[in-house]
């Protein structure tokens, strides 16, 4: 147990995470040159063309320092804040943790908010300063920029190059030398944490795990004690390049294991595993339970596809435990999902994937946030509000309170302008102002969560030239002058369409969005009116214009009654028409909510 060494990988998006994984298997053999291809270990086709890892991935690598071989079991994290809750996973399952920084683009938001996390759970800090070898580069000030924030010593820093290969012996040197094994005991009974599972057709659910103490034998009998089901480990094994079966697993070690589950339910992350006559009632704590940040309704574009969706939904929140959802129906849409995400990116992710990898075709109605209505006869109790059609009469309505976060942006001195004035424009105040160094700022606001889901990303990327980063953590609800926007058509409202905003924005929302879907919903037979209202009152209004067939071409002369007859009987049709017309509403008018400020 001595010779082993659990460590994650946390960074900054971009710093190079996934560039020293690649050197370190390289450099412990972990890897041959036949299997040997850049970001390794981002397996995932969405991984490989955006250039991002979104998955946490654990493989073990051997090591020989002097007489001793070593067994190094790495996990590389995800470096966006919408998976963060990845990086908390695998810090739960490490003793270390390697804190990248970027030479050339120095400490960023996500850098802090997951060192932080480390701290938290008192894992060991191996500062690795890379990118050394660029031309931009600038280690000596980045240095005393680690140096202020861990505390450390500057001799401690390893100056490294994941491109070239610089310092990757160091690093190995360090990680044996700085990170402690793991403290469990050998002789003691089972107890496992099970850290992400992934969903195999022919093999039903791969489970992995890392052993706290005693051991898992292959063909044991185990229990999950969330669940108390009982099963019999048909297969354990290490997580090398290739799953590598083995006859048991020990304490401290990492591993997976095929019981023959065909059913998702049954797997919880973070659930402990233990042997099956085990009187044991408390579980391996670590892990806390996933926020959601962002909820927005999933819908099958073909309402009979609703369990294919349901069971393509349970197999993805093996694989992403992050994924919360619930049924629910909507009147424009069917039957679908209420789900929580992370953040925006989390959302695309997860509607890519779905049509990827289980072939689903969805509709996704517009995020939106979960408030809190308290009515005038209950005003202590609030009604949590995930979808606007929830929320309760307005004439009943004591008062609505929304999500604020404490929003960290680190930017250069340049742009401190612009990035001030997006935020006081999405309702921000700032509460903070520090200048880190003379080039780099980091500006601290209190936020409506609301504001932040739709383009605040894109749009911060855009005023700060791709200078800023910017992280978040939630700070609990604050009364707000929240207004229910509908969205009728034809009349008709469509609750998948309906927002809730704040009153002071909700006039030129209405407006933008009403010009939108006027230029998004094909014309029909008849007029179509869309209209935005706030309870009975109509705030905003654009018509499609019907498409008018020439009936009077048939008459070439004679007396005016005959073409005013005509004409007469297209009206009364047309009247009819829209009574008991239908609008269809195309996929892209759900998404263009987000987008009004194209």
């Amino acid at each position: 147990m001595s010779a082993i060494r659990n460590f994650c990988i946390i960074a900054h998006i971009d710093h190079g995470k996934s560039t020293l994984a690649d050197r370190l298997l390289d450099f412990t053999g972990a890897v041959s040159p036949r299997d040997k291809q850049d970001q390794l270990l981002d397996n995932m086709d969405l991984e490989r063309e955006r250039g991002i890892t979104i998955k946490s991935h654990a493989i073990q690598m051997n090591y020989t320092k002097g007489e001793t071989k070593y067994v190094l079991n790495l996990i590389d994290t995800p470096g966006h804040v919408d998976f963060s809750y990845e990086v908390s996973r695998s810090i739960a399952a490490c003793e270390g943790a390697l804190l990248v920084v970027d030479a050339a683009q120095s400490i960023q938001a996500q850098t802090i908010s997951n060192l932080y996390l480390a701290l938290e759970n008192d894992l060991e800090i191996i500062p690795v300063l890379n990118k050394v070898d660029l031309p931009s580069a600038n280690p000596e000030e980045v240095s005393d920029d680690i140096v202020d924030l861990l505390g450390c010593k500057k001799s401690e820093i390893i100056h490294a190059s994941a491109k070239t290969g610089q310092g990757i012996e160091e690093i190995l040197d360090a990680i044996i030398s700085v990170v402690p094994g793991p403290s469990a005991d050998a002789a003691a009974p089972l107890r496992a944490l099970i850290f992400d599972s992934v969903y195999n057709p022919f093999r039903g659910v791969e489970t992995y795990f890392r052993v706290f103490d005693g051991q898992i034998k292959k063909g044991q009998s185990i229990k999950f004690l969330a669940t108390q089901k009982e099963y019999n480990a048909d297969e354990v094994g290490t997580l090398n390049l290739t799953q590598t079966p083995k006859k048991y697993i020990e304490a401290g070690d990492v591993g997976y294991l095929i019981t023959g589950i065909k059913n998702a339910k049954e797997v919880k992350v973070g659930d402990t595993i233990v042997e099956a006559n085990s009187n044991l009632k408390e579980g391996i704590s670590g892990f806390e339970d996933v926020k959601p940040m962002v909820f927005a309704g999933i819908y099958p574009v073909d309402t009979e596809e609703y369990e294919d969706l349901r069971s393509s939904m349970e197999k993805l929140q093996l694989n992403d435990a992050s994924l919360v959802f619930i049924p629910e129906s909507s009147s424009a849409l069917g039957f679908g999902f209420r789900c929580g995400f992370l953040g925006m990116l989390h959302l695309e992710i997860i509607q890519e994937r779905l049509e990827r990898e289980f072939n689903m075709s969805v509709i996704t109605t517009v995020p939106n946030v979960s408030y809190s209505a308290y009515t005038r006869k209950d005003p202590d109790s609030g009604i949590l509000v995930n979808n606007p059609s929830d929320l309760p009469d307005p004439s009943s309505l004591d008062r609505v309170e929304e999500p604020y976060i404490k929003a960290t942006v680190i930017t250069k001195s340049d742009y401190v302008g612009n990035v001030m004035g997006l935020c006081i424009e999405k309702r921000g105040q700032i509460i903070n102002q520090t200048y880190l160094t003379t080039q780099r700022v980091e500006l601290v606001f209190d936020m409506p969560l609301a504001e932040i889901v739709f383009d605040f990303y894109d749009r911060l990327k855009t005023v700060s030239k791709g200078y800023a980063s910017f992280d978040y953590s939630p700070i609990g609800m604050r009364p707000s002058k929240l207004v229910k926007v509908d969205l009728l058509l034809n009349g008709n409202s469509v609750d998948a369409l309906s927002s809730l905003i704040h009153f002071d924005n909700a006039y030129t929302i209405g407006k933008k969005m009403c010009e939108k879907l006027r230029t998004l919903i094909p014309r029909q037979q008849f007029d179509i009116p869309i209209q935005a209202a706030i309870g009975s009152k109509i705030i905003s209004r654009e018509t499609i214009k019907a498409l008018r067939k020439d009936v009077t071409a048939k008459c070439y002369g004679g007396d005016i009654t005959r073409k005013r007859k005509l004409l007469e009987k297209q009206k009364k049709g047309k009247k009819k028409m829209r009574q008991i017309g239908s609008v269809e509403i195309p996929q892209e008018a759900f998404m263009a909510v987000l987008k009004l400020n194209d």
